[in-house]
């Protein structure tokens, strides 16, 4: 299995350091236990008011037709996902009590951060996209208009980047890289830098 850890400037979790967004699966497939544990992790995310307000929508190559469906709302730059055996959209139920839910994003975002790191507990890789068509993927899934889709996911076992198109593999390897601490974390006012470093 290729790996990108991360060049990180202060100790991190190990299965922080070496979570990365491959293109490249393999075929092995991801049985049902396995992927119930990700939506497992998922459920315990953290959110404001216990409201969990996020919701899945999930296909596997055990069922080419629903896979194929669910891959076919993918944009042409994602095309790559197709070859993951589970692909899945991340859902934010944007309304609470008949009222917008401020921070349903943030706290979906957790909830897929959880799924991320029990993945990669089980040498699972995931990749997150923003690259699929949100109208398509409304009317393909019915999903309403209290509800908000975010992100699609790709999930498997890694695969050999050498697989890839060249363009796709020269991103897989290149080397993985972050703003520093300084560029985002402040003190005192916006922009001024808290001094982490």
């Amino acid at each position: 299995m290729f790996e990108k850890p991360a060049s990180a400037g202060h100790p991190i979790l190990d299965l922080l350091a070496r979570r990365w967004s491959t293109r490249a699966f393999s075929d092995r497939s991801v049985d049902r236990e396995t992927l119930a544990s990700l939506f497992e992790a998922a459920r315990w995310a953290p959110s404001s008011g216990n409201g969990q307000p996020w919701s899945y929508l999930v296909a596997t190559k055990d069922d080419p037709v629903e896979h194929e469906r669910m891959g076919s709302v993918l944009t042409p730059g994602n095309v790559w996902a197709h070859k993951a055996p589970v692909l899945a959209i991340s859902v934010a139920t944007i309304h609470r009590a008949d009222k917008p839910n401020r921070t349903a994003h943030h706290d979906l975002g957790l909830a897929n951060e959880n799924l991320v790191i029990q993945a990669g507990s089980m040498g699972l890789a995931v990749h997150m996209m923003a690259g699929f068509h949100i109208d398509m993927a409304r009317e393909v899934f019915d999903i309403p208009a209290t509800h908000d889709p975010l992100a699609m996911i790709a999930i498997g076992y890694p695969g050999d980047p050498e697989s890839l198109p060249e363009e796709l593999r020269a991103k897989d390897l290149a080397p993985r890289q972050r703003k520093p601490i300084r560029e985002f974390v402040f003190r005192g006012k916006f922009g001024q830098p808290a001094g982490l470093e």
